[in-house]
């Protein structure tokens, strides 16, 4: 195919290098490759590319930004990979090529490494952010909304410490050489504040928005939707669909978003909220469209991701800040003389009651080591989750967990939560405990248990996650009387799939390839619609290095162990399959593995599935 001028290979689950082979197609004109899992370097062969719309958006490529990308490409993206750090991608945007947070480290969704904003200087400490998508700058409800109108793929903020980074191009709308990035409203808006949404930001791939000056504490996310671009109405308008995908914090929120269907109709405003614990003062908001739904009729330009406000808001009271004055030289003197002993005598005081309860204690090896390690996610104060968790009362106790107890939480700011404590009595140790907090951070799946944060508190290790309404599948099948759900077959199938997706996804589209080692009933959550959600991965093993096996000492479960696993040791992500194929037994029979009664007589799952297969008549 010598003579493509369009390929478009985006969200595909490609691996492998840049074939070579594209440079030398001289009648190229656009090359997306975005959302896939390409490594390596830019080939050579590619500068004959130069004039060509190149998106490699979200891939892994590493090595150096080639000069001629630089120096002489035409619109180019390569947000969201792994480049060197060097003086070509210092800067978010160099000429038409946009490399905002292209030299992320090798880990999922990193939302907090942006290299090209390392040496940006806030202004001043946020308490709150708010963008009008689209539009220029007003108030509403005495809110200010910031402008967000420009027509460059990466704009600074810099008098409210906010950037945003906009890829893509329209395939079907020419009117542009950068493509339409905005959206305006083609009928009359059943909208309350309809000012809001009379326009907004549009994007053919990924729109990011990063706050980088926010005060630390626990915010509430408002993104903002309305459909004004499709219609209701019988007119070709009224045919488009919109689907995309919203991540806050780098974590997938919302799969497939749409907004008519949200909304109960085109003209009509949905708010999502998500709450974040802003720990390092960086917020960042992505949509991304996966190439679902309408993509070039009926309207052109009109599809991908689009949004009409954001709105971040406290949720607690801010600082009020400082105010200024002037005064006769010697009172101020005497006054600072004042103040200054006065604060010396305060912290004494309180360093003296804090040596006394014992909380200026050295630190454990345990917190150290938590330090050392740098994970990328919220860290909560003991008395946050004492406070949530009302100090472990055992009325909110829902489980027993590899670690220990498990006990529902309600933040400050609504969030339920569950609480997962390691204990004393618990055969899992630290080195568990950090390996699930590396492993589950670094991943984000619908079928995989989101982990909020953890709490490292001298021998205190707790680990913060989303709360499922219906418990583990194993309390659902075969738990006490009044814990168990009466599930149909249509959604025993449903939960199958939902973890055989988990688990493809460990073993085969995470970045990280990861290998469970104790998938079973208990370990499978379930959530108010009874999807299914894997977790506990504090026996997980990560294969860096793609071995056909790991030899590793013996972990798990005996009854779901695959047996040259139990035997031999060696690890392979079959044995998780082999575990699936228990847990999938246990769904379509209803019956624990192994069931022992009396001490004496024990009913074992597969030992009864072979002596049937066996035995029974063709």
């Amino acid at each position: 195919m010598t003579s493509i001028k369009t390929l478009i290979l985006r969200n595909c689950n490609l691996t492998g290098e840049l074939p070579a082979y594209l440079g030398p197609i001289t009648s190229l004109r656009l090359l997306d490759l975005s959302f896939n899992k390409l490594s390596g370097p830019i080939p050579v062969t590619y500068s004959a590319l130069s004039r060509v719309n190149i998106f490699l958006t979200s891939n892994m490529l590493n090595g150096e930004v080639p000069s001629w990308m630089v120096d002489n490409g035409d619109k180019i993206d390569l947000i969201y990979n792994n480049f060197t750090n060097d003086p070509r991608t210092a800067e978010c945007q160099k000429n038409a090529v946009n490399m905002f947070s292209s030299t992320s480290p090798l880990v999922a969704n990193d939302y907090s490494n942006v290299s090209c904003l390392s040496s940006y200087i806030c202004p001043k400490t946020f308490y709150g952010l708010h963008i009008n998508c689209g539009g220029t700058e007003l108030t509403v409800n005495g809110t200010k909304y910031d402008a967000d109108s420009t027509d460059r793929p990466i704009f600074y903020d810099s008098r409210n410490g906010w950037v945003s980074s906009n890829t893509g191009k329209f395939m079907d709308d020419e009117r542009s050489p950068k493509g339409v990035t905005f959206g305006a409203n083609t009928s009359e808006l059943n909208i309350a504040d309809p000012i809001l949404y009379t326009h907004a930001r549009l994007s053919a791939i990924s729109l990011t928005y990063y706050a980088l000056c926010l005060g630390q504490g626990n915010y509430i996310v408002n993104l903002h939707f309305a459909e004004i671009m499709f219609s209701d109405n019988e007119t070709y308008s009224s045919l488009g669909r919109r689907f995309f995908d919203i991540y806050v914090q780098g974590k997938l929120v919302v799969k497939d978003f749409n907004i008519v269907d949200e909304a109960k109709g085109a003209g009509r405003a949905v708010v999502k909220s998500f709450p974040v614990m802003i720990a390092n003062g960086k917020l960042e908001i992505r949509l991304f469209w996966a190439s679902k739904g309408t993509q070039a009729t009926p309207v052109r330009g009109v599809y991908g991701a689009l949004i009409s406000a954001v709105s971040v808001d406290p949720n607690f009271i801010p600082p009020k800040e400082a105010g200024t004055g002037s005064g006769g030289g010697s009172s101020i003197g005497t006054l600072v003389v004042a103040v200054v002993a006065s604060t010396v005598l305060f912290v004494v005081l309180i360093g003296c009651i804090l040596w006394w309860k014992g909380c200026l204690r050295p630190k454990t090896q345990m917190e150290k080591d938590f330090k050392n390690l740098d994970f990328k996610i919220s860290s909560f104060s003991l008395r946050q989750i004492k406070v949530a968790t009302n100090n472990f009362d055992p009325a909110n106790k829902i489980g027993e967990g590899g670690f220990g107890p498990v006990h529902k939480g309600t933040l400050t700011d609504g969030t339920v939560i569950a609480v997962k404590q390691l204990s004393s009595k618990s055969k899992q140790g630290n080195r568990e405990f950090l390996n699930e907090i590396g492993m589950i951070s670094a991943l984000q799946h619908p079928h995989l248990v989101k982990l909020y944060g953890c709490c490292v508190d001298g021998d205190q290790l707790l680990l913060v996650y989303e709360y499922l309404e219906n418990n583990s599948l194993a309390r659902a099948l075969f738990g006490p009387q009044e814990t168990q759900i009466r599930l149909d077959w249509p959604t025993r199938q449903k939960i199958c799939v939902g973890i055989a997706r988990g688990l493809a996804y460990l073993h085969e589209e995470s970045r990280l390839k990861i290998v469970h080692r104790d998938i079973k009933a208990t370990n499978v959550l379930l959530d108010k619609e009874l999807n299914p959600k894997i977790s506990d991965f504090g026996l997980a093993k990560l294969d860096e290095e793609e071995n056909t096996h790991i030899s590793t000492r013996i972990a798990g479960t005996y009854g779901y162990m695959a047996p040259e696993y139990a035997m031999r040791g060696h690890l392979t992500d079959k044995a998780d399959v082999y575990s699936f194929g228990v847990v999938a037994l246990e769904i379509v029979h209803g019956r624990s593995n192994t069931i022992t009664r009396f001490k004496i007589e024990t009913f074992n799952l597969l030992d009864w599935v072979s002596y049937y297969q066996y035995t029974s008549k063709p």
